[in-house]
């Protein structure tokens, strides 16, 4: 799923990629909703755990990627109290066949579970491939679509994020929404995410406004957005825009064509504490932006760079939170700790942004804390919570 990261745009692109492939290749799998997917373990042996990384490829950035997931999936293992996991590494040249080839191999060599692979169309074929073998793959996709059966995405999404702003924006008096995205395809989903968020947690949605992903685009959009906002009577606009991309634009045009940032919310499904520059712009001065829990992240940076001698990819501990999930469950003693049932427990996990939990349909939820831009420095509104159940979760 995720692209070569050769750029910002490119990243942003193949990261939210929906092919036909995709589609046809789910509907291959016939796997009831209900059924309690996964395979049996022997208690008293090493679970082996099959890694899906996307070496072999040629392509230096997946190299270097595929190394950090194992090296941040060995830390895991190594941090494991009252579990033992056999860890078997596969590659999948970022390629679905070759993914689809390697999940099939490792499940004739014994693997129990997959972890892995990270492109959404791998992920997709690995779970066809293995969907017959009753083993479930916990991928590193963030794409939603995919999600479902056999298939667990680990990834951050944009589901997540939009629900946790507009539940925090609801209980904090905001109940009227305009969402305004690109119209490029991350910005289609993501709008999507956040129209669903509204209708989920009682909110109205008073209005949708797209924009072109360029300079001249946006500024020609911005006065409409503007005015869209003031006739619907919307208290926040609620955008997808990106901070490596349109963002920077956006949060400068907006406010030059009238938005009063003080009266109508301006809130950011992405990160906005990840580009320093932007603290300085009008537009989100006040605004809403969701972001991981930043102690237990830098700990696990940390940790990282100590055991290896360099900062982790930003990807990296996705794969220690996949580890740390099976090795919590296998530590409980039981044969169905791999099991759907299993591994979807409310309780939930802790991972190396926070807690999170697998759910059901095979999305995750993730917590996050709600965050704003003051007097040009990033200030905590709500912490993320540390366990389900509370608020925000």
């Amino acid at each position: 799923m995720f692209a070569r990261y050769s750029s910002a745009r490119s990243v942003l692109a193949k990261f939210f990629t929906l092919t036909a492939f995709l589609w046809l290749a789910a509907c291959d799998v016939t796997l009831s909703p209900d059924a309690d997917v996964g395979q049996q373990i022997d208690v008293s042996d090493p679970v082996p755990v099959a890694l899906l990384v996307p070496s072999g490829s040629g392509v230096g950035s997946d190299e270097f990627l595929a190394k950090n997931l194992e090296n941040a999936a060995r830390l895991a293992i190594a941090d494991l109290e009252g579990a033992k996991v056999e860890l078997r590494v596969y590659s999948t040249a970022g390629d679905p066949t070759t993914a689809a080839n390697a999940a099939v191999t490792a499940v004739n060599d014994g693997a129990k579970i997959i972890l892995g692979p990270l492109y959404s169309e791998a992920a997709n074929a690995v779970g066809v491939a293995v969907a017959g073998r009753n083993v479930n793959v916990l991928s590193f996709s963030n794409t939603a679509s995919i999600a479902g059966g056999n298939v667990f995405i680990l990834g951050a999404t944009f589901d997540n994020t939009a629900n946790r702003l507009v539940q925090y924006g609801t209980r904090n008096g905001i109940s009227r929404y305009l969402v305004a995205h690109g119209d490029d395809t991350p910005g289609q989903v993501g709008g999507q995410a956040i129209a669903s968020a509204i209708q989920a947690n009682g909110g109205q949605l008073v209005g949708v406004e797209t924009y072109p992903l360029s300079q001249q685009g946006i500024f020609t959009s911005t006065r409409r957005i503007v005015s869209s906002a003031r006739s619907s009577g919307a208290q926040a606009v609620f955008t997808t825009a990106s901070a490596a991309a349109d963002l920077p634009l956006l949060a400068t045009a907006l406010p030059d064509a009238g938005m009063n940032t003080g009266a109508t919310k301006f809130i950011g499904l992405t990160r906005w504490d990840t580009v320093p520059q932007l603290f300085a712009l009008p537009g989100v001065q006040g605004g809403l932006f969701a972001m991981p829990d930043q102690s237990t992240a830098s700990l696990f940076a940390n940790r990282y760079a100590a055991t290896y001698g360099e900062n982790p990819h930003p990807l990296a501990g996705l794969a220690y939170d996949g580890i740390a999930a099976i090795g919590a469950l296998v530590a409980a003693g039981k044969s169905d700790a791999l099991t759907k049932s299993a591994l979807t427990t409310p309780q939930g996990f802790r991972g190396t942004s926070g807690a999170f939990r697998l759910l059901p349909n095979g999305l995750n939820q993730r917590a996050l804390a709600v965050a704003t831009i003051r007097e040009n420095q990033v200030v905590i509104l709500e912490q993320a919570p540390r366990s389900f159940g509370g608020a925000g979760l």
